[in-house]
């Protein structure tokens, strides 16, 4: 059976296309989101385990979930997910619209768990930062954790910074070790 990452890769592509093509990402990207939540939903966990469920019902349980919220495109979307049984890679599908719109939009999401609550000029600071080091608008996410005892541990995308004084500790006990 193939990675459900490769599956859903053509289905975000295509819809990617589709949301480039009419400047629609964030609706789009809002309803990937949406079709994600309601498959993890009970309702549509039970239609899918239930061989009794066509494909047409699956997919019309998942449409009543979005009622309001979905289009004519994603109602056909869904259909075509739910006749080749694809449904269950739409979270897949989800994160690689999203890497997608990312790179089309010069984004990146940041995530820094830090051991204090940083202030507004620190973050501005790091956000000037890393726009500058990563060539892209920066989408910061702020949490705490005291556990880092200091500093700060960085997540963008690939990269990750730990400036924390819990790693640099953690960095010193295998060097005594080594």
């Amino acid at each position: 059976m193939a990675d459900a990452r490769t599956i859903a890769r053509p289905y975000a592509k295509a819809v990617f296309d589709v949301a480039a093509t009419q400047d629609r990402f964030e609706e789009w990207g809002e309803l990937l989101a949406g079709l994600s939540q309601a498959v993890a939903t009970e309702a549509v966990d039970n239609a899918l385990e239930n061989p009794k469920f066509g494909s047409e019902k699956v997919a019309a349980v998942i449409i009543e979930t979005l009622e309001g919220r979905i289009d004519n495109e994603g109602r056909n979307f869904v259909r075509v997910l739910a006749e080749y049984d694809r449904l269950d890679v739409l979270p897949e599908i989800c994160e690689r619209f999203e890497t997608l719109r990312a790179e089309a939009e010069r984004t990146i999401d940041v995530e820094v768990v830090s051991a204090a609550p940083m202030s507004d000029t620190h973050q501005h600071e790091l956000v000037n930062s890393l726009r500058r080091r990563l060539g892209r608008e920066v989408r910061l996410q702020t949490s705490i954790d005291p556990s880092l005892i200091g500093g700060a541990i960085i997540r963008a995308g690939d990269l990750v910074i730990d400036g924390s004084l819990r790693g640099r500790l953690d960095q010193l006990a295998t060097a005594v070790k080594a």
